[in-house]
């Protein structure tokens, strides 16, 4: 049987977890939360339970095996909240970006599966560790991180190369590692950019298609007005140094110069080093912790670059769920949609930069995940919106709803704006309704509840003080 690292090299491809998450988003998310026709864009993510299966007509110890691929949570959202909105209860979700979303209903998952464990269901996820009271994932499945768009943060800081309907090409590992030329965040275009944008006639992101590509799908983006075309920002003016000059002009792959890099709304964390904010391609710093930006109260978020490196070395489980495993949940892959992308950027920023992590405790660690870009673009996506309303009156912008999913019998479905509920009022926030089903503190009744279905005895060694002073 095919286990562990063959199922990642193998099983799956990244135009396939695309797919499957792309369906799922049309036929199992409702059309509330969802973007406004025309008017709104948001950001998806989504975890893929990939899964080895024997087939059970055959008998014998060599039956044949199937793969089969199950989204089990899924996230969408483009917003946080800011610092002076955050509360101590942990009934308010402090970030809404898709991946964060994603990843909380994942939790609300692993909750459910250690549910069935502890019930001896069969078809759980988890099987008995070692230890007293610890479970360990079967050794027949992993899971796979899906994004529409790539991580704010770190990941996000790629090159604008000089012909700029290929804003996507892959970039040499020297420039992606070189600290003095970077970008970062949400790909914001330069300011110049922006300008034209803003004063010139409508913007329409211009997509080409490429062999291989499936028809309808889009490939990079391209920013300008309709008659001009892209026009590639202009370093002759800026205050670089020589090295400086000599590194952003060096000539990338395919022959195109590094004229420009994608900017990020995400902020340098209060007291670490900071961008230079230098014209072109120096103007962000590569490696630094960001936090997500907010409009007038700074949020205390960290970028989704930061938290899936986070998640890289750490698990996904979370604090309380790891009293009752014997090893963290780990990603074996992270699959990005079609979008401005680079491979070494968004490797450095997952495992690069966490290399030197060390005096962990036992069964943590930095983890080599698999990193992929599927061809295919996701329908409510920023550039995808734009290509299609063309002349449409107004501006574009984020979807101020979030949806989490998760695959659980009870209210899988939950979705929220300014991190409630959606259409709670001020007076309703204090009440239990108010309240999302990922929060912390329903995460937290959620591990209330798994704890009061195991018999004390079961506990695991980590618990024991609980059960001198039990849970109220």
């Amino acid at each position: 049987m095919v286990r562990g690292p063959a199922l990642t090299q193998t099983m799956w491809t990244a135009d396939e977890i695309a797919r499957l998450c792309y369906e799922h988003y049309g036929t199992r998310l409702p059309k509330k939360g969802k973007p406004e026709p025309n008017r709104e864009w948001t950001l998806l993510a989504a975890v893929v339970k990939v899964q080895l299966v024997a087939d059970r007509a055959c008998g014998g110890s060599n039956r044949p095996t199937q793969v089969t691929k199950e989204v089990v949570s899924m996230g969408t959202g483009t917003k946080c909240i800011g610092q002076s909105k955050m509360r101590k209860s942990g009934d308010i979700l402090n970030d809404s970006h898709a991946e964060v979303i994603a990843r909380r209903s994942f939790q609300r998952y692993l909750h459910y599966q250690l549910h069935l464990a502890a019930a001896l269901k069969e078809d759980s996820i988890f099987v008995p560790g070692t230890q007293r009271g610890l479970w360990k994932l079967r050794p027949d499945l992993l899971f796979v991180f899906f994004s529409s768009h790539t991580p704010c943060g770190d990941a996000s800081i790629i090159p604008m190369l000089e012909f700029e309907d290929q804003p996507c090409c892959p970039v040499s590992r020297d420039w992606a590692n070189n600290p003095s030329v970077e970008a970062d965040g949400n790909l914001e275009a330069p300011e110049n950019k922006k300008k034209c944008e803003d004063l010139g006639s409508p913007v329409t992101k211009k997509m080409r298609l490429e062999p291989g590509i499936p028809d309808g799908v889009g490939h990079h983006q391209s920013f300008g007005n309709q008659e001009s075309g892209p026009i590639p920002p202009s370093i002759s003016g800026s205050n670089l140094t020589t090295q400086e000059l000599a590194t952003v002009t060096g000539m990338a792959p395919s022959g195109a110069k590094v004229v420009d890099v994608y900017r990020t709304g995400a902020k340098c964390v209060p007291g670490e080093a900071g961008d230079s904010g230098k014209p072109g391609a120096a103007y962000h710093q590569v490696g630094l912790l960001r936090v997500k930006p907010g409009r007038g109260d700074r949020t205390c978020s960290m970028s989704c670059s930061d938290k899936l490196a986070r998640w890289n070395v750490l698990g996904c489980q979370g604090a309380l769920l790891m009293h009752l495993l014997e090893k963290p949940i780990y990603l074996s892959a992270v699959v990005i949609g079609r979008c401005p992308y680079s491979q070494e950027a968004m490797q450095r920023a997952l495992t690069g930069r966490c290399q030197n992590v060390s005096a962990l405790p036992k069964g943590f660690g930095v983890q080599e995940v698999k990193i992929q870009q599927s061809g295919l673009l996701f329908e409510h996506s920023r550039c995808t919106v734009q290509a299609k309303r063309a002349d449409s009156p107004g501006r574009l912008v984020p979807c101020g709803a979030a949806i989490s999913w998760s695959a659980v019998p009870e209210q899988p479905l939950d979705v929220t704006a300014n991190g409630f509920p959606q259409g709670t009022t001020k007076k309703g926030i204090r009440c239990l309704q108010a309240r999302s089903r990922i929060s912390k503190v329903e995460l937290f009744r959620s591990f209330q509840k798994l704890l009061s279905s195991i018999s004390e005895d079961k506990w695991p060694d980590s618990l024991s003080a609980i059960i001198k002073h039990p849970l109220s």
